[in-house]
């Protein structure tokens, strides 16, 4: 099955030119969803919901990778998920593919760019919260995450690298704030994974 998303930053902009790019390539007019909203925003319910009616064999069509998202980092967690539920990605206008060997090997490249955001996210929090305990304030008690932090937050807690506490402890946030960002389905409590014991 096919299922394409198009995303507009604001209601007077006009979606049509992804429409018909989705019609092209062989999706439905019903299987397109639509969502208005900026590439920062957090929250899409048609991305959402997409990627709940997305099922093993599927293919999700989008005319650009600023389409999906805006941070990189936002995209490879993404796909890495897309390819985890063997559902393939076709970006239409770049001609990323990761059904293709090809495609998966571009999709990859990104991988190596945001492994390099990741720490740039982590070094920069860090020097924020030392510039404010150095200033004498309280660090970082901010009501929200950006989005990539909040994708960071994400995969640090998939990957059980980190718990919830030690996540907001990152950031400078509240556990409340690193719960309402992470994907629901998948919060429950965890620990960090454990390492074998080394012999001496």
């Amino acid at each position: 099955m096919l299922l394409g998303y198009a995303r507009v930053s604001t209601a007077d902009q006009n979606p049509d030119h992804q429409i018909d790019a989705h019609l092209r390539h062989g999706v439905e007019r019903g299987d397109i969803h639509i969502d208005t909203a900026s590439g920062a925003k957090a929250s899409r319910p048609k991305l959402d919901l997409v990627l709940q009616l997305l099922r093993p064999g599927d293919t999700l069509k989008i005319t650009r990778l600023d389409r999906l998202s805006r941070s990189v980092l936002h995209l490879v967690t993404l796909g890495a998920n897309l390819r985890e539920r063997g559902i393939g990605l076709h970006v239409i206008e770049q001609g990323i593919d990761t059904t293709t060997v090809e495609g998966r090997a571009m999709f990859g490249m990104l991988s190596v760019l945001a492994e390099l955001q990741r720490e740039l996210i982590v070094a920069n929090t860090m020097d924020g919260l030392a510039a404010a305990r150095a200033r004498g304030r309280k660090g970082g008690r901010r009501p929200s995450l950006t989005e990539d932090q909040a994708a960071l937050a994400q995969q640090l807690y998939d990957a059980r690298e980190k718990t919830v506490q030690q996540i907001a402890d990152l950031f400078g946030v509240p556990r409340s704030t690193v719960y309402g960002h992470l994907d629901l389905e998948k919060t429950v409590p965890r620990q960090p994974k454990s390492t074998a014991p080394t012999k001496p």
